[in-house]
């Protein structure tokens, strides 16, 4: 996996974060999801490499990256700074402007980062989310019993914790596998990354951290640019999943089109794991916007 690239990580913003560096041209931060690393871009990363420098981050508390302690505001785990990172991580690799693509969690991140720092992003890919605020919002039991981890990660520490860290690998299993795919597009070598990158100490708290945070501090922040009316004014193109649960609860484009000015986009023959399971659908896709 990865050929041609570097790994390597960099102290930005008070954390270690992992990435893997290829290619040449402008900067691409990819940005991956739960429960995952950023080894999802493994399919795709070879192509993105020949028209872009492609940063492949793993966000704090995933992967390979720090896990910051946590804190009863959950701050340290706040898309905030997560997306502060991503900022001081191009930075430091010489990008004070770069465009996204970013999966799941990393496309909350992403939004994030495009809305605290708009002058450093030049466009971006959101793939199979809806605006946080929104999904919370309009929760039904459908969407609760599909992503039933987002209301079992919230719950106090360490429960979930404990659970997770209990037996790893049936979490994944679970997790990954009860989606409409199911573990078909999860290759060995990559699920065994996934494996160990939840094996490590800090992963489970790291990971319920980040979940908490979203059901608290990212929703203030949320909320606060509605009131004052930011909205991101960069090109935004957002893909999902036609047999995952987000176009199945929500209207992606509608509810994007709530907060972004520039918004385009549709449902890929896919599930969830859209970089894994239809890559080259996504680079169709995603490559000529980027480009």
């Amino acid at each position: 996996m990865f050929a041609g690239f570097r790994k390597d990580q960099r102290h930005v913003n008070g954390v270690d974060i992992a990435y893997r560096l290829g290619g040449s041209g402008p900067g691409l931060l990819l940005l991956h999801g739960h429960p995952q690393t950023h080894v999802i871009w493994h399919k795709i990363a070879g192509q993105l490499a020949e028209h872009f420098t492609v940063v492949a981050a793993d966000l704090r508390g995933y992967g390979d990256s720090g896990r910051p302690p946590a804190d009863e505001q959950h701050g340290n785990y706040s898309k905030r700074e997560m997306a502060r990172d991503g900022v001081e991580l191009m930075k430091a690799l010489g990008f004070e402007q770069f465009s996204i693509l970013a999966h799941d969690r990393g496309a909350r991140v992403a939004h994030r980062l495009a809305l605290d720092h708009p002058a450093e992003v030049q466009r971006m890919v959101l793939l199979d989310i809806a605006p946080t605020l929104a999904m919370y919002a309009q929760t039904n039991e459908a969407f609760a019993r599909a992503y039933w981890h987002w209301f079992f990660l919230i719950r106090p520490a360490p429960l979930p914790e404990t659970l997770i860290e209990a037996d790893p690998e049936a979490y994944l299993r679970s997790v990954m596998g009860s989606r409409s795919a199911g573990l078909k597009p999860f290759t060995d070598e990559a699920f065994g990354e996934y494996l160990r990158c939840l094996e490590r100490p800090g992963s489970a708290r790291g990971i319920c951290e980040d979940y908490r945070a979203s059901a608290g501090i990212d929703l203030e922040h949320d909320r606060a640019d509605i009131a004052a009316n930011r909205h991101l004014t960069l090109p935004l193109l957002v893909l999902w999943g036609a047999e995952g649960t987000v176009g199945r609860c929500f209207d992606p484009l509608k509810e994007w089109r709530q907060v972004a000015g520039d918004v385009r986009g549709q449902a890929l023959p896919s599930g969830h794991y859209i970089a894994e399971e239809v890559p080259e659908l996504l680079l169709a896709e995603a490559l000529p916007f980027l480009r």
